[in-house]
């Protein structure tokens, strides 16, 4: 049987990507330089569940990556979805898709890259997200 092992990220600036997934609660679990391939490897994920795992590859060599959003979304389930997003929003990052229904939020990541947080179980709809408009493209 098949078994699910990370999805790979390109990204431009590490320790703002790193950053913000560690705002997302998730940890570093190992990192490889490549100096022939002039590239670098980090595996991050959720304490609890270590298997699931998201890959940051940065090449050294500057290349743009455009469109984040082509790539779709990585989705995590977090225990209090507000919480989270004012977190996140302390930190300066942008909630696009607020979790107005007290279940669902989009944010996205330096690289534009789509994520979407997911709240375990539902919570009420509560302000300020209730009323909250969507930003940006999610």
């Amino acid at each position: 049987m098949p078994k699910y092992l990370h999805t790979m990220i390109r990204v431009t600036d590490v320790d703002a990507t790193v950053r913000f997934f560690t705002l997302l609660g998730l940890k570093e679990q190992r990192r490889f330089d490549n100096e022939k391939g002039r590239f670098t490897l980090i595996f991050l994920a959720a304490p609890g569940d270590e298997e699931a795992q998201v890959e940051l590859t940065h090449n050294w060599d500057p290349e743009p990556y455009d469109g984040g959003r082509n790539f779709g979304h990585l989705a995590y389930r977090v225990e209090n979805i507000y919480e989270t997003c004012q977190r996140l929003m302390d930190a300066g990052v942008t909630i696009n898709r607020p979790p107005r229904d007290g279940h669902m939020a989009f944010v996205r990541t330096p690289d534009n890259i789509s994520i979407e947080l997911l709240q375990d179980g539902r919570l009420e709809p509560a302000e300020p997200w209730a009323s909250m408009p969507n930003t940006g493209a999610w």
